[in-house]
């Protein structure tokens, strides 16, 4: 790669990083204060909770409705409009009056956030293909592990100075930044002549030409599953972490911390394997890697085994090998459907707004405890070997070679 390249994709992929990590910030940074909204707010902690799977779901909605619409119109007009409801929607966050009206302004964030996670994905595809594509998704990932590393922290610290009312007014702050930053710096990638034309029987072509898409479908779900994985661990882990073992909220944070560093190491690490390994290859055994922790951290979790110090390492373990399934499973999944990226991207952005929003309270179903959040993250990575299995032929002979599962 010349330096010039090397540059533009640095670029790219800080550009990129920036929009896919709002929505992620925007759930992280408020983490810290649901104990004080519930309280402010008169509202229990279930209905406290909901103003975080809420955003979930509206997201999953969101990624379906403005993922056709960057196929149609190009990638800078939805973003630029989704970016100006973001700031809109966090400011009258700030000033609610009831825990319903936050949840409903929460469903309505998270759905126009879905248009800087889509513009991060579908731009990708417009620039790059194949492994290129999950190379730059892996550096991807190394600024979207800047959430969890840095959002609690600066979250609590905002809380703790001005209310939690200031988290909104800082989310609709870095909006704003965002919002100028793509209009002076993101070009468009998709040309006149690439777009999409037609009404709703188009969009609903588009879907039904991916549904139909076996293959298409079962990558599309992988990321889902492990976003599942991951909000299972950030929905039950303060009360795990901090309630059943007393950990200091400084404490919580640190371990947050380390846990988002296992997930940018893991990221860089599948970015320097992808030059070299087929994707099909690097996905396949990171699954069977991860389940393997994963049990591991279910028998901790359900005998107390290794204490405290034993249920973070296989925390540590299941989690950073989430680094290197996402890009390879994306990035597969939109090799088969260049042509319609921005529709794709919806629907592997749908599936892991919707499946972690459906999945993650179950944790709090389940008891809440430490066997509950491990046996949700255990389901969800035994379930994403069996749909690799089952719906491509990743697993049967054959199936190690690249591009085995885009064809």
């Amino acid at each position: 790669m010349t330096p010039a390249r090397s540059r533009s994709t640095v670029a790219w992929v800080l550009l990129l990083g920036a929009l896919a990590t709002l929505p992620a910030f925007t759930v992280d940074t408020y983490l810290p204060s649901l104990p004080d909204v519930a309280s402010d707010l008169d509202a229990s902690p279930a209905l406290a909770q909901l103003t975080i799977s809420g955003m979930l779901i509206g997201g999953a909605v969101g990624q379906l409705v403005i993922g056709p619409l960057s196929d149609r119109y190009g990638r800078r007009l939805p973003v630029i409009i989704g970016l100006a409801l973001h700031v809109v929607t966090s400011l009258l966050c700030a000033v609610v009056g009831s825990i319903e009206w936050l949840i409903v302004l929460r469903v309505l964030q998270g759905f126009f956030n879905a248009a800087a996670q889509i513009a991060s994905i579908a731009v990708i595809r417009d620039k790059f293909t194949g492994s290129d594509a999950a190379r730059i998704l892996s550096r991807l990932m190394l600024v979207i592990g800047l959430a969890p590393l840095l959002a609690p922290t600066l979250g609590a610290a905002i809380a703790g100075v001005a209310g939690w009312r200031a988290v909104f007014v800082v989310l609709a702050v870095m909006g704003l930044v965002l919002g100028l930053v793509v209009l002076r710096w993101m070009p468009e990638t998709l040309p006149v002549e690439r777009r999409r034309t037609g009404g709703m029987r188009s969009v609903l072509g588009g879907y039904a030409t991916l549904v139909k898409d076996r293959h298409f479908v079962a990558l599309a779900v992988l990321p889902g599953l492990g976003m599942a994985l991951l909000m299972s661990y950030v929905v039950g882990s303060p009360f795990v972490l901090q309630e059943g073992y007393g950990l200091s909220d400084g404490q919580f944070a640190a371990l947050f911390a380390m846990n988002g560093i296992g997930l940018v190491v893991s990221a860089q690490v599948n970015a320097s394997l992808v030059r070299r390994v087929a994707p099909i290859r690097i996905l396949r055994v990171a699954l069977v890697m991860q389940a393997g922790f994963a049990v591991v951290l279910l028998v901790v979790a359900s005998t107390g085994a290794g204490g405290l110090v034993g249920l973070l390492a296989a925390l540590w373990l299941t989690l950073a090998m989430q680094g290197l399934i996402p890009a390879n499973a994306s990035a597969l999944a939109l090799s088969r459907h260049g042509e319609m990226a921005g529709t794709a991207a919806a629907v592997i952005g749908a599936f892991q707004a919707g499946i972690a929003g459906v999945v993650s309270p179950l944790v709090g179903v389940l008891g809440g405890d430490a066997q509950a959040m491990a046996t949700v993250m255990f389901a969800a990575v035994a379930l994403s070997i069996v749909i690799l299995a089952v719906a491509t032929p990743a697993f049967r002979r054959g199936g190690w070679h690249a591009g085995a599962v885009g064809t």
